[in-house]
């Protein structure tokens, strides 16, 4: 194994970081809700929440562009956001721009706690991912251990949002929902992987290649 990702904890928080495209791309997630709420909150027009919303998207994107640097992480807010938009605009309630982030939450949160029920914690997969094997890890009980806990701490941000965005969806509170996503998008993310970090800044488990 490389001295890049030597330890499990190394290699989780290297495809973890990966996997969010860091602050900024965490910023550019959140720059198109911001603009939707503050417009919604403003002018209550669901065509102009949303002109703006997807006009910031679009924008953050070339700006991507121009830089040369990755288009994903601006990519997957802009798709987010179309979709929204167009169910939105669809229904004709500003409530809906919000429906497939609470569904997608629902839905990666009940994947992750199945796969801890079956004994498969998604977590591992990201080290299978890194060692060229991706399910020799489950053969070490202790790894299988620490990569159910961290799916755990993984997946409560997801449970979180769900329970207080669902409800406020339902009552079609779109200025709280506004509010809510922004309030426990990155910052929840900080918190989680701030405990991620200090439970790997804890261990020291070596990962051995395919073939070792």
């Amino acid at each position: 194994m490389t001295d890049q990702a030597a330890t499990v904890e190394a290699v989780v928080r290297s495809q973890l970081a990966k996997a969010f495209g860091g602050r900024r791309g965490i910023v550019e997630g959140a720059v198109p809700t911001a603009l939707f709420t503050v417009s919604w909150i403003i002018t209550h027009d669901l065509r102009t929440s949303l002109t703006i919303s997807v006009g910031a998207a679009v924008l953050l994107l070339l700006v991507r562009v121009v830089q040369r640097s990755t288009i994903q992480f601006v990519f997957n807010a802009l798709f987010g956001i179309g979709i929204a938009a167009f169910i939105a605009s669809r229904t004709g309630e500003a409530r809906d721009v919000f429906l497939p982030g609470i569904l997608l939450n629902a839905g990666t949160g009940a994947i992750m706690i199945v796969s801890i029920a079956v004994g498969w914690p998604l977590v591992g997969f990201l080290i299978g991912s890194a060692t060229g094997d991706p399910t020799a890890w489950h053969d070490d009980r202790g790894l299988v251990k620490l990569c159910t806990r961290l799916t755990w701490v993984l997946v409560t941000p997801n449970i979180i949002r769900v329970a207080i965005q669902g409800p406020l969806w339902a009552t079609d509170h779109v200025a709280l929902l506004g509010s809510a996503k922004l309030a426990l998008g990155w910052p929840l993310y900080v918190a989680s992987f701030a405990v991620m970090a200090w439970m790997l800044g804890r261990d020291r488990t070596p990962v051995e290649p395919d073939g070792a």
